[in-house]
């Protein structure tokens, strides 16, 4: 995906290795590898350079990676990976709530690193434009219209299961948490009512998915939320 100015990736990482791994393969696919080795040195490249995406190391050695994200997000609006060894769902899920576009654990394949990223570029373009009619599939979801077909015919929903379609059609390829789906559709006194949305994901699959019991559409992130799949 190679384009002229190359997209900028900002790597954080205090790990020599990463670099010398992680720098070539994003020159390989086209972009343009940006590095900083601690989080005070990541916010100030993020200032200064205003790179297209941010691949971020929660363990650094001045701040946790957390607090990178969370300042960073004060004043950079585009797509920050977490990079990071801590496997713990908590740590996955207080990450994505403070503002990370999606998280991906060491070690790991270069394959899916950029697979994510490219997924969370697409989100970021996607947004400053209409959505027009998602197509995944034989199924489409029409958010101007509101309108959810399956191979050519309607698909009844009712207004909660339209409005949880709908928000992770929004973000496609984004991995949204449980809070923030059920904040977003029940609201915020609900948040902690997990039930409701293992339910209706649920009832969702059944209506849109080929084989409900092996979905392809609506997809699972053991223990932190769900992800609507890339059109």
């Amino acid at each position: 995906m190679s384009s002229d100015p190359r997209q900028r990736i900002l790597v954080i990482d205090d790990e020599p290795q990463i670099h010398r791994f992680l720098g070539p393969a994003l020159d390989a696919a086209g972009y343009e590898p940006l590095r900083a080795d601690s989080g005070q040195e990541g916010l100030r490249a993020v200032a200064l350079w205003s790179p297209d995406a941010v691949v971020l190391d929660l363990g650094l050695p001045d701040m946790d990676g957390k607090q990178v994200l969370e300042k960073a997000r004060a004043f950079y609006d585009g797509p920050i990976l977490i990079l990071s060894a801590r496997d713990r769902e908590v740590e996955k899920i207080e990450a994505l709530d403070k503002g990370a576009n999606d998280y991906v654990e060491k070690p790991f394949g270069v394959g899916e690193l950029l697979a994510r990223l490219r997924a969370a570029l697409r989100h970021t373009g996607k947004a400053a434009g209409p959505l027009g009619p998602i197509r995944l599939g034989e199924v489409e979801i029409d958010l101007d219209k509101r309108l959810v077909t399956r191979a050519g015919e309607k698909v009844g929903l009712s207004p909660k299961e339209y409005a949880l379609l709908a928000r992770l059609a929004t973000s496609p390829g984004k991995v949204l948490t449980q809070k923030e789906l059920l904040v977003a559709v029940w609201g915020a006194s609900h948040a902690q009512d997990s039930q409701y949305l293992r339910v209706f994901i649920g009832q969702l699959r059944q209506k849109l998915e080929t084989e409900p019991s092996h979905p392809r559409l609506i997809l699972t992130e053991p223990g932190i939320g769900y992800r609507l799949v890339e059109p």
